[in-house]
């Protein structure tokens, strides 16, 4: 299974002044096997250490001089780690928070060996007000279910990829062509983009067979509450994380998750759902320029969930009904908002953290919503997400006259086109959008 992260991970490798590397990303999006298949292509050998299995290892962490913890694993394993050749890999580094510490002096005193990190619930160890981390001596990148794109590739629909990928903003994609990527867009949403759904879905052909996979996942992340959360915090994650589906796209208060709860208590729970990387915070913004994070509103914010199979495996829907009626319109277009989000977040930048923006005009004689704003090229622009194949775009035509924006784009199920200064984007060209708006701007 090809995922994207492949070439950060050639760039990183081969990129002078090198920093040990720290794989950021929730359970279960494919951080091991991303490293375990570069390693195997890019590498003579690979050490890996899981240190929740190989617990011998830890010891070896006591002192955070890299040529004494080699020498260690080298007698205990009898495995040769040769700089330049070996991808040393410490999985599951949580288990050993020396470990962490140890990376900055990978950096300084053996900058030549290739260091990869990774583990589940890391974020709860480098968030630790007690732990002092390596500031400036580590790089990181972030790992997100597959995108689209991914999907795509998985299924080695690569002729159709290509295409994609060189499609020009005045062509008009043939409908065969695009009623077949529709199609494919729709068993997306169905599937999502956790790689073990996705892997049984190869080697199954079927998609209703991948809900018990879905499901064991869903169960999984409930069962991990245990591990971040006190006891006390129990209840409030689980009443989130149930309301999740029902969550989606809407502006979020307190009140409305539940009335009988302080919104303390509330606001703890969702953010260590947001640390065990479950949930992104949409933030809303004035969009009065860039950067948005300065225009943002802490206090007013949407959810997404980590993948949009787990949240429609959630609906309660007939499954036989997923396959016929229109998932976009499913619960008044909320799969539709979250798959452009989620899509969003998987094309961003993986060295950065992602983040997503939403602006939103509440007066009591206009009141106008766009669904997510985007930085490009030093200004802001506007996307609206259009669950059917038509609709007024008045947000969006509202934002643009307001903000003095020359382009706005529009995300539905219609062709490719550009119309009244708003670019058309097909669901499955999310991909492209800056790419596009630079061909259409230049």
């Amino acid at each position: 299974m090809h995922r994207s992260i492949h070439q950060a991970l050639l760039a990183w490798k081969d990129a002078p002044g090198r920093l040990p590397l720290i794989l950021r990303g929730a359970r279960q999006v494919g951080k091991t096997f991303a490293v375990t298949q570069f390693a195997k292509e890019h590498f003579q050998t690979c050490f890996t250490i899981n240190f929740e299995l190989d617990s011998q290892y830890l010891a070896c962490f006591d002192t955070l001089r890299p040529q004494t913890i080699l020498f260690q694993m080298n007698l205990l394993s009898h495995q040769d780690i040769i700089p330049g050749q070996t991808l040393l890999f410490l999985d599951e580094i949580q288990e050993c928070p020396n470990a962490l510490r140890a990376l900055r002096y990978f950096k300084e005193e053996l900058p030549e060996l290739h260091v990869i990190a990774a583990g589940s619930l890391l974020e709860f160890l480098l968030n630790a007000g007690e732990f002092r981390f390596p500031v400036g001596r580590v790089q990181f990148l972030q790992v997100h279910p597959l995108s689209f794109y991914e999907f795509l590739w998985a299924k080695e629909d690569n002729k159709i990829l290509e295409f994609l990928k060189n499609v020009g903003v005045q062509d008009s994609i043939p409908s065969a062509i695009h009623e077949h990527l529709l199609k494919q867009v729709r068993e997306y949403m169905i599937l999502g983009g956790m790689p073990a759904v996705v892997q049984h879905y190869l080697e199954t052909g079927n998609v209703l067979a991948c809900q018990d996979k879905q499901a064991g996942l869903w169960q999984a992340y409930r069962y991990d509450f245990g591990k971040y959360a006190k006891q006390g915090q129990h209840r409030f994650l689980e009443t989130i994380f149930t309301q999740m589906p029902s969550l989606i796209g809407q502006n979020v208060k307190y009140s409305a998750i539940d009335p009988q709860s302080r919104a303390r208590d509330l606001k703890e729970a969702l953010a260590l759902l947001y640390s065990a990387g479950i949930i992104h915070f949409v933030r809303e913004t004035s969009a009065s320029g860039v950067p948005l994070s300065v225009q943002s509103q802490h206090k007013r914010f949407k959810l997404l969930f980590l993948d949009i199979g787990l949240i429609h495996r959630n609906f309660n829907i007939n499954p036989e009904q997923l396959l016929k009626d229109d998932l976009l319109l499913i619960n008044r277009g909320v799969l539709a908002e979250q798959f452009v989000g989620q899509e969003l977040i998987a094309y961003s930048h993986p060295m950065e953290e992602s983040s997503l923006y939403y602006w939103q005009r509440d007066k009591p004689s206009s009141t106008a919503e766009v669904d997510y704003v985007l930085e490009f090229a030093g200004n802001c622009v506007a996307v609206e997400v259009k669950a059917g194949k038509t609709g007024r775009l008045r947000s969006l035509q509202l934002f643009m006259t307001e903000k003095k924006s020359s382009i706005g784009i529009q995300i539905s199920a219609q062709n490719l086109m550009v119309k009244d200064s708003i670019l058309s984007l097909p669901l499955y060209l999310i991909a492209e959008w800056p790419r596009l708006l630079t061909e259409l701007l230049g």
